[in-house]
């Protein structure tokens, strides 16, 4: 019997099978005159799932818990700020929800344009005169006590045969709450609840602090997403966009290190993009002022890569090379000296996967027999140029 049941009808849902927070959203806010969210957080991809929805409510009212709930803060991402933060303090709590919205912006995961288009409609309704009194559309953040609450309240028109609806569990203000994860809601129609619920929010209303305006400065004045961006911002942007994957990719970069050595940024940034560059064009250039480590960079290049790697320098660096690569932990390697070509190719050049050429500008005449010689050695091989 219970594989037949219909979940549509029933008060349980929990985002499986199409019967998902959104879908109940839109069944009963088209309906719907006044609504009300109590919520630990709210994302703007939340707004955007529903604003078509909301078009038709005459008054939504947005109550955000200031909370130091580690899962119902992590869009913060600044765990370790929220023990010094005076939840009793108005101000204090109208300066972290603007460094709370400014960072969601900022790391935002959602496609730009919806992400955009959901911003701009949330603040087209905290501007829009609603016939309730007031905005359209009302912010608040509750300061003083931790709520971890997901509640959702609606009141039908009066002319309605029924009173409003209240659904709480588990889903928070966001995509994921609404459609994405596997949540666990249900919906209550009594008129007793309802009233109970709406008394309870009344109450964290009247002592909640109005940050409506605070949302729409920070959203124009401190990220992406106002209309004042220079030319300087624009470039950063097309920069960070440009080199978004290599940044990203520092993150995942952790190499071994001989003891005493100090890491730099710059190298391990050279290493990244090299092994980028490698990968695609089966060679790289690294090219650097002399000091800056061109051969440290080469070793935490080939930490990232598996293969034999035979190393050409000029004999007084063999050793160098030999101990900087050992240092850093680099094992299935030869170094050979730039006068013995020859004696590279006749002793088969099959077993070698990475060729390294230290001081690579001395093979710049394409006419000399070292120059053909190294083009044998490379040849068919992933090739590093110091």
């Amino acid at each position: 019997m219970g594989d037949n049941l219909n979940e549509t009808d029933i008060t349980f849902f929990t985002n499986e099978n199409g019967n998902s927070l959104l879908s109940r959203f839109k069944a009963t806010l088209k309906d719907t005159q006044l609504f009300d969210v109590l919520v630990g957080y709210f994302r703007s991809s939340g707004f955007y799932q529903l604003y078509e929805s909301l078009e038709p409510v005459e008054k939504v009212r947005i109550l955000v818990g200031l909370s130091v709930d580690r899962d119902a803060y992590d869009i913060l991402q600044y765990h370790e700020q929220m023990s010094m933060i005076d939840f009793e303090s108005h101000k204090r709590t109208k300066k972290q929800f603007q460094e709370n919205l400014r960072t969601e912006i900022e790391t935002s995961d959602e496609n730009d344009n919806k992400l955009e288009l959901g911003i701009r409609k949330f603040i087209e309704f905290l501007k829009t005169e609603s016939p309730q009194g007031g905005k359209k559309l009302e912010i608040r953040a509750y300061p003083s006590k931790n709520i971890h609450a997901k509640v959702y309240i609606g009141r039908y028109y009066p002319t309605d045969r029924d009173y409003g609806f209240v659904i709480t569990g588990s889903s928070n203000f966001s995509e994921s709450g609404f459609v994405a994860n596997r949540e666990f809601n249900v919906q209550l129609k009594d008129k007793r609840d309802v009233e109970f619920a709406e008394n309870q929010f009344n109450k964290l209303w009247e002592e909640s602090v109005d940050i409506s305006e605070d949302f729409i400065d920070t959203i124009t004045k401190r990220t992406w997403l106002n209309d004042e961006i220079t030319p300087y911002e624009l470039y950063l942007k097309l920069i960070y966009e440009y080199l978004e994957e290599d940044i990203n990719l520092e993150d995942q970069f952790d190499p071994f290190l001989p003891d005493g050595f100090m890491k730099l940024k710059y190298q391990s940034q050279a290493a990244i993009q090299a092994k980028k560059i490698l990968e695609t064009y089966n060679g790289v250039f690294l090219s650097d002022v002399v000091g800056l480590g061109k051969t440290f960079i080469t070793a935490l290049l080939l930490q990232q890569v598996m293969g034999k790697t035979l190393v050409v320098c000029p004999p007084v660096l063999k050793e160098y090379w030999r101990d900087s690569l050992f240092d850093f932990g680099i094992r299935s390697f030869e170094v050979e000296s730039l006068g013995k070509l020859e004696q590279i190719i006749r002793k088969g050049i099959d077993r070698y996967d990475y060729i390294v050429v230290d001081e690579a500008h001395r093979f710049r005449n394409e006419n000399t027999q070292s120059y053909a010689n190294l083009l044998d050695i490379c040849r068919g091989k992933k090739v590093i140029l110091v």
